[in-house]
């Protein structure tokens, strides 16, 4: 969910979509998910301080980065018999699935977003921290063409085992519709099963008689939810799993709260500390406002436990 990031540019109106205030940014430090950055190759003159230099370090170089992804995907794939034996067992919440109580008939499929869920987006990252860059939205779509994404670990282990019971791996990504097919490339390439053309459920998608907000998901979920029993959702934002009406941390609070019990049984939530929302949360979604003072609100935010 950033990933996940002045407030970006709204996709263009033929896209149907935008990234919502709430959780998008002008440059690429929390989006919700489609997460990455630029292509900068320049080295700054000098090493300023970058935010994002210990998450990305952490997911590129720890072992702790990938024992963590792997625990996710071993914990889900031993809970996925359960979920294909017990005929009640839906990933949706029931505000977003249109056929609830008839789901029996329907195939079963698991729901994962794409950028650092199923792909690792960090090079982008770290492109971004070395030259002294914020996340836009071409150098985003440069990143993408050029499908070098690895998997995250663990993933396609989990998906194989996943289609050889029968499941349907949908990816519904806020990476724009525009880029379907070099993400569904880069997919293939990493091994992960690819159905066809309509497991991709890309920002701009269109549902029918339902308003998308922004990049919000829940349109889409309840696209998947009409075709499918949705058996698990996986994700690195609450985005990913239902709705974030009001991006504050108050209300991400009440929404983890309410939905306690889903995570590691239906929803499973994915390590990434490099963007999100749960960033702009912190300052009022305000993007507009100058680094320096997105800086200080996140430092102003920090837990002293004076």
């Amino acid at each position: 969910m950033r990933p996940t990031l002045a407030t970006v540019s709204l996709l263009a109106l033929a896209l149907a979509a935008c990234k919502p205030v709430s959780l998008t940014a002008p440059e690429g430090a929390a989006r919700t998910d489609a997460k990455a950055a630029p292509a900068a190759s320049a080295k700054p003159e000098a090493s300023a301080a970058d935010d994002n230099l210990n998450a990305v370090l952490w997911m590129q170089r720890s072992e702790e980065y990938k024992a963590s992804a792997e625990t996710v995907y071993r914990a889900a794939a031993d809970r996925l018999e359960a979920a294909l034996k017990e005929k009640n067992w839906d990933a949706l919440v029931p505000e977003e699935r249109d056929n609830a109580g008839q789901t029996a008939g329907l195939k079963p499929a698991v729901i994962m977003d794409v950028d650092e869920t199923v792909l690792d987006n960090s090079p982008y990252q770290a492109r971004l921290v070395a030259g002294g860059q914020e996340y836009d939205e071409v150098t985003w779509d440069r990143w993408v063409a050029e499908k070098r994404a690895r998997a995250v670990p663990g993933v396609v282990d989990f998906a194989k085992a996943a289609q050889a019971r029968g499941v349907t791996i949908l990816y519904l990504s806020n990476r724009a519709v525009h880029l379907k097919d070099a993400t569904l490339a880069n997919l293939r390439e990493v091994g992960m099963p690819v159905a066809g053309d309509d497991v991709f459920l890309g920002l701009g998608t269109f549902v029918k008689d339902c308003e998308q907000n922004g990049s919000e998901k829940n349109c889409r979920r309840r696209l998947a939810g009409q075709q499918y029993r949705v058996l698990m959702q996986f994700g690195d934002q609450l985005g990913d799993f239902v709705q974030v009406v009001a991006n504050t941390p108050d209300d991400r609070a009440k929404l983890l709260a309410q939905y306690h019990d889903w995570f590691g049984e239906r929803w499973w939530m994915l390590p990434n500390p490099t963007y999100g929302g749960w960033e702009p949360a912190l300052f009022n979604n305000a993007w507009d406002q100058p680094r320096a003072a997105r800086r200080e609100a996140k430092r102003e935010a920090l837990d002293l436990r004076n």
